[in-house]
């Protein structure tokens, strides 16, 4: 090679390791998660039937108390899905960011937590008209740490939780005041912060006025009258190419307030004292503890015989007596699980108002009905269905609707098809079909039974640990 040629090899080799090097203008970043959010408005989520909302699990928020889903904002979600004509199906988090990261992506529709609005919220979603309004306050314990001006503050560290407006208020109040205040944030809930208040993991916290109250209510040792801010309307985030949604919501806020449904409703969980104590206190509640009922344990047992999640079990033992071990129906039926007399005795039950006899004797008419259905229908999570539609109306009856469906053409391993043919038992020509064996039935009642209990199961899994 010529002298000429391996100047001009390496002039190339020099240009392009300076091209290589150069950093890439058109490069663009990777959009962020609120920068195209997905496409999903309200005639979306009306054919979907359903409407998914972020929520805290908080003695406030969404708890169960005795089996029973409860909480100020589940009640207004319920509310609000019943007037959209959907389902409601919810999320529990408690970190923000990630709230808005399923709303973005679609994954959630509405973030019923209250915020108030700022320009940096602005930028991850838009928000509703206000729902209510908030003002934020220092919970602490009456010991020697008790402070009772916030001047006092200075030099003392107060935990919030991450992503929420406390952080700014406290630095607006250190600047206005002068403090020398130190912040730190946590990644979990309000109710886990007063907790460790109250087991003097920490001094301080700030959390809204209302929740701060319904936990003093039942905690004598805290204090929760220092007030950091004066009340402030707060709004749900909502994602910001929902229009639709945003108007139908904006119009469900209106007539709640019209109607006096939010102000009997925040009177129920705020300003009741008594109820708040009882609810809060409550062995059996979420919030204070991860148990369901006073029956959990000899539920779990009945339930590992099953092969069911306990939880799904204890459902069903709530939709049938409420956990009253007592309970008598109308037609008969007693005990936890509700069991008929020829049930009772069929399946060696003496004394069905004993609360071990009585889960014992309908854990055992479960398996029977398992087994009734195993052939049929195959699949474990379809088949618990056929079980719990059994359960309630007799396995006559389902059997009717599994025929009915195979005689029409359809899948009669998948329950929607088989409820189809079963919310129809009650028309003339359906139950005198030569196919139906066991004649009229309410279907429909029983279709309603096995959702009822598969809600009511879906509350207990975001809510208490399998």
């Amino acid at each position: 090679m010529s002298k000429t040629n391996i100047y001009y090899f390496f002039l190339i080799v020099f240009a392009f390791a300076l091209i290589s090097c150069k950093p890439k203008e058109d490069e663009k970043k990777a959009p962020k998660y609120w920068e195209f959010p997905a496409e999903l408005d309200f005639d979306a989520i009306k054919k979907r039937g359903f409407i998914r909302a972020v929520v805290d699990n908080s003695s406030t928020s969404y708890y169960i108390y005795r089996g029973r889903t409860m909480g100020y904002e589940f009640e207004l979600l319920r509310n609000l899905a019943n007037q959209l004509g959907v389902n409601l199906r919810l999320i529990v988090r408690h970190d923000l960011e990630d709230a808005f990261r399923l709303l973005n992506k679609g994954k959630a529709d509405i973030v019923a937590i209250n915020f108030e609005v700022n320009e940096e919220r602005k930028k991850f979603a838009n928000f509703t008209d206000p729902v209510n309004t908030m003002k934020t306050v220092v919970v602490q314990r009456k010991d020697n740490s008790h402070v009772d001006s916030l001047s006092q503050l200075s030099n003392k560290k107060v935990f919030i939780k991450k992503g929420t407006i406390y952080k700014e208020r406290l630095i607006a109040l250190s600047d206005s005041l002068s403090l020398s205040l130190s912040i730190e944030e946590i990644n979990t809930s309000l109710e886990d912060l007063i907790t460790q208040v109250i087991q003097e993991e920490i001094d301080y916290t700030v959390v809204d006025n209302d929740i701060a109250l319904v936990n003093a209510t039942y905690n004598d040792v805290l204090d929760v009258n220092l007030m950091v801010s004066q009340p402030n309307p707060v709004s749900w985030a909502i994602r910001k190419n929902a229009p639709q949604l945003g108007t139908k919501i904006n119009e469900w806020i209106e007539r709640i307030d019209r109607t006096g449904y939010k102000a009997i409703l925040y009177h129920k969980y705020f300003l009741n004292k008594k109820n708040s104590y009882h609810r809060s206190s409550s062995a059996f509640s979420s919030v204070s503890g991860d148990r369901i009922s006073a029956y959990d344990d000899i539920i779990k047992e009945g339930a590992n015989d099953l092969g069911w999640d306990w939880r799904l079990l204890a459902a069903l033992v709530y939709k049938e007596s409420r956990f009253n071990h007592s309970a008598v129906s109308y037609a008969g039926a007693v005990g936890l699980l509700q069991l008929m007399p020829v049930t009772l005795q069929r399946f060696g039950v003496n004394d069905p108002n004993t609360p071990n006899e009585s889960l014992k004797g309908g854990v055992n008419y479960l398996k029977y009905l398992d087994g009734f259905w195993l052939e049929r229908v195959p699949d474990n999570n379809q088949r618990i269905k056929f079980i719990l539609a059994s359960y309630n109306v007799g396995h006559g009856h389902v059997q009717d609707a599994w025929r009915l469906a195979y005689k029409y053409g359809k899948d009669n391993k998948r329950w929607e098809n088989v409820a189809y043919y079963l919310e129809r038992k009650s028309k003339p020509e359906v139950y005198r079909d030569p196919w139906v064996k066991s004649g009229y039935a309410k279907g429909h009642v029983t279709v309603r039974y096995v959702r009822e209990v598969y809600g009511l199961y879906e509350s207990y899994k975001v809510l208490v640990d399998s």
